[in-house]
């Protein structure tokens, strides 16, 4: 798919020496910045989701069962 998009002239030029650096194509730089870029952000939203879920009820627990699940997690072989 061809797209059109603008960015500063600096990323451009940088963008244009590694691709050059590294021997590849800018189409293929670019579209390989941009996958890595959308894979490693990809997680976020989920995590944060998870953080709130598993976080809400974190005061709420008794030092006696936090403690008790703490040994649990101790002994587990990860």
């Amino acid at each position: 798919m061809k797209v059109a998009v603008s960015i500063p002239d600096e990323v451009f030029e940088a963008g244009e020496r590694v691709s050059r650096r590294l021997g590849v194509s800018r189409s293929r730089f670019y579209a390989e910045a941009v996958h890595e870029y959308a894979k490693a952000h990809s997680g976020e939203k989920i995590t944060r989701r998870l953080n709130q879920v598993y976080g809400a009820g974190e005061d709420e627990a008794e030092p006696e069962v936090l403690e008790a699940s703490l040994d649990v997690l101790r002994q587990e072989r990860w």
